[in-house]
């Protein structure tokens, strides 16, 4: 028994190097190579590879097999294999993350960062003849598998020091991940609450940062989205996430219990 994979790339010294990696990995087997969308389609429809190296550059002669790809296969699946992305920019890191990718690795690949994902992936997926890949419910779902903020992108920046951008009107402003203690709703518009005690508000509403925000955001509230980091105290009696080293208290509802436990369970998982 092997883990099934595939390779979307236009480069073709590329596939021979991601070929030539694997060849210290016994358990893998290729089932497919394209270098364009709708081979890459139909070898994921036909072969279904558990997992697909898909590379995206910045330069790249072949720009149509891209992170759009894996928008469109929601169209024909309701399951996706595991997409790591190899890439010889970082500026695609967080549209990936926002695609619900499983990994992403820089160019040249480097053999220990292969092996590292693949533990990952082997952590996720035993070999056992049972292998299903992970159903994703939307393009934007983000996975909690993705360890970027424990990891690192490799040799670039995490999850956490990517950058985003709040628009308001004419006025464009650029902020870490990292500095947003948490997200309040306010009709069809957005306050983004920041470690210095800053406010920003943005023009979009608090569900289309639910689905787009990665993994360590979590909606509590009908009106609230708190970033795990900052969490540092739940009082289910009381309903009440506190943040930032206590200075701020937020409610949390019964709808969205789920992830309040997550977050205990993320924070300290031995009291679950």
């Amino acid at each position: 028994m092997q883990y099934t994979y595939a390779i979307l790339d236009d480069d073709s010294s590329n596939i021979q190097e991601t070929l030539r990696l694997f060849e210290d990995f016994p358990d893998y087997h290729c089932v497919g190579i394209a270098s364009d969308r709708e081979k890459a389609i139909d070898i994921i429809i036909e072969a279904s590879p558990e997992l697909v190296f898909l590379t995206v550059k910045k330069n790249g002669r072949n720009i149509n097999i891209s992170l759009g790809l894996i928008y469109e296969l929601h169209r024909y699946l309701n399951e996706l294999p595991y997409f790591i992305i190899l890439s010889d920019t970082k500026d695609f890191a967080f549209d990936a993350i926002n695609a619900g990718v499983f990994d992403y690795l820089l160019l040249p690949l480097q053999s220990v960062s292969v092996r590292k994902a693949l533990l990952k992936f082997q952590k996720i997926i035993p070999l056992s003849g049972t292998v299903v890949p992970k159903v994703l419910e939307s393009p934007f779902e983000v996975s909690e598998r993705v360890d970027f903020e424990k990891n690192g992108i490799e040799n670039g920046r995490s999850e956490v020091d990517i950058q985003i951008c709040i628009k308001s009107y004419g006025d464009y402003q650029f902020i870490a991940l990292k500095d947003v203690v948490y997200l309040k709703a306010d009709n069809n518009t957005t306050d983004f609450h920041l470690h210095s005690g800053k406010v920003l508000t943005a023009y979009k509403t608090l569900k289309h940062y639910e689905n787009n925000l990665p993994s360590f955001f979590y909606r509590i509230h009908n009106s609230y989205i708190v970033n795990s980091y900052y969490v540092s105290r739940i009082n289910t009696g009381k309903s009440l996430c506190y943040l930032n080293n206590n200075e701020v208290s937020v409610s949390f509802s019964k709808t969205f219990k789920d992830n309040i436990d997550a977050i205990i369970k993320k924070i300290a998982p031995e009291y679950i």
